[in-house]
């Protein structure tokens, strides 16, 4: 009986492969499983890279924002994924993250909720926990500085309002606004997200400092304490 042969990409005609085709046609040319067989690097004794790329695709419902939220750990449940290549998928994924948050630095200002949305959705969106973030505005409205207060579990973080106050009068801002996830998906505050910002609100005006919002970012969308007239 005739020993099975590992199938590989280069049996393929040339113009079909993907490094091949991505030299020649571009990046566009190529199906997001194509790009992310380039990123496996090879696939298994089993299954090429492409096909390796399509099963894990097609587990998010061929959703690269579902993808980008796997966890290293889970990545490597998948059959044909290691250590190594779990790392690489994960290390592709952030630096698409990175590329849009990159975009948006070159003209931060914040005109509307949806502005602080798309520069923080990037960052909070594939979270599985909680992070509690500022941003600190001048007087045009135009973004100094985005800090990090605090980060917890799949149901809160513990916010200190002392390191809020702190942060805004280092970068001497003359606004804030606070962001923080729910990882649950739903955007409707909690009572003690209310008590929260109207602590914030109120150790801010001591420094003439405005808060001026409180988004809350899920998924599915956006809560602003503005535009619902919270503040």
């Amino acid at each position: 009986m005739e020993e099975n042969k590992r199938l590989t990409i280069k049996s393929w005609a040339e113009e079909d492969r993907p490094r091949e085709k991505m030299i020649e046609k571009g990046a566009f040319a190529l199906s997001d499983a194509e790009l992310i067989a380039i990123i496996l690097g090879s696939g298994t004794r089993e299954m090429t890279a492409v096909d390796l790329a399509k099963n894990l695709l097609n587990s998010v419902d061929n959703d690269l924002n579902k993808l980008g939220k796997i966890s290293i750990r889970d990545l490597q449940k998948y059959k044909g994924i290691g250590a190594a290549r779990a790392v690489t998928v994960a290390a592709a994924m952030e630096l698409g993250r990175r590329r849009k948050e990159s975009d948006r630095h070159k003209t931060e200002k914040i005109r509307c909720s949806r502005d602080i949305y798309d520069a923080f959705y990037p960052i909070l969106s594939d979270l599985p926990h909680e992070e509690f973030w500022m941003m600190y505005l001048n007087a045009g409205k135009t973004v100094i500085n985005k800090v990090k207060i605090s980060m917890g579990g799949t149901v809160a973080a513990i916010v200190d309002v002392k390191l809020i106050a702190k942060s805004a009068l280092e970068c001497l801002a003359l606004s804030a606004i606070a962001v923080h996830n729910h990882p649950s998906g739903n955007v409707i505050p909690s009572i003690s997200d209310i008590a929260l910002t109207k602590r914030i609100q109120t150790a801010l005006s001591f420094f003439s400092i405005s808060l001026d919002d409180h988004i809350i970012i899920a998924d599915n969308g956006y809560y602003s304490f503005a535009d619902e007239n919270v503040l």
